[in-house]
């Protein structure tokens, strides 16, 4: 049998005060090694908040894991991966659909294993049940709102149509027409194709 490839991911963020990434590389190194594993990269962000939504090495590490580089993914601690619930879960459902594994040293998780996929679900849940929640909260405030009879949505935008013809008369394309008049290309799209005056 061919060893696992495996990446490993650690993080500190400005505000961990004290933390050097070495700490948590040791741990891992260890951990590979002990598992009979062969580490293929080491993917380190320093001084990035767990709550960015890019983080560069991150963002490499998936990357390789897509292009199957690496057999699975370990790292320290599941809050260093995540930030938050719903990115961790989508981050860890995607690995699980391209065939990618993922340990958390940690917390002992281990989604290569029939318990690990099982606590995999259980964290999938809670996701999918705080995501409801936030779902019925925005309903019952806007239909609370509604019921105050205050308008919702965005104020409509006044479109001066005549000019959206002038300018598409005068080989304006839709986007440079979006761009002059502050709009989307899709609303210039449609409005003119509604007008009969969208050209091939």
């Amino acid at each position: 049998m061919k060893s696992e490839r495996v990446g490993l991911y650690a993080r500190v963020s400005t505000a961990d005060k004290g933390q050097d990434t070495e700490v948590q590389l040791r741990d891992l190194r260890a951990y590979a090694h002990a598992r009979g594993w062969v580490i293929t990269g080491e993917y380190v962000d320093e001084g990035q908040s767990g709550a960015k939504d890019r983080r560069p090495e991150l963002d490499r590490l998936l990357k390789d894991a897509r292009k199957r580089k690496i057999d699975l993914i370990l790292c320290w601690r599941l809050d260093r991966l995540g930030r938050s619930l719903k990115h961790l879960i989508l981050t860890l459902d995607e690995l699980q659909s391209i065939g990618v594994g993922f340990v958390s040293y940690n917390e002992n998780l281990d989604l290569t294993t029939s318990t690990g996929r099982l606590l995999f679900g259980i964290l999938a849940s809670f996701a999918e049940f705080e995501r409801n929640l936030i779902k019925e909260r925005v309903i019952a405030g806007l239909a609370n709102a509604r019921a105050k009879g205050r308008k919702l949505g965005r104020p409509t935008k006044a479109i001066n149509v005549d000019k959206m013809i002038a300018l598409r008369t005068q080989g304006y394309t839709l986007r440079a027409i979006a761009e002059v008049m502050g709009v989307s290309h899709a609303f210039v799209n449609k409005t003119l194709r509604n007008l009969h005056l969208k050209m091939q």
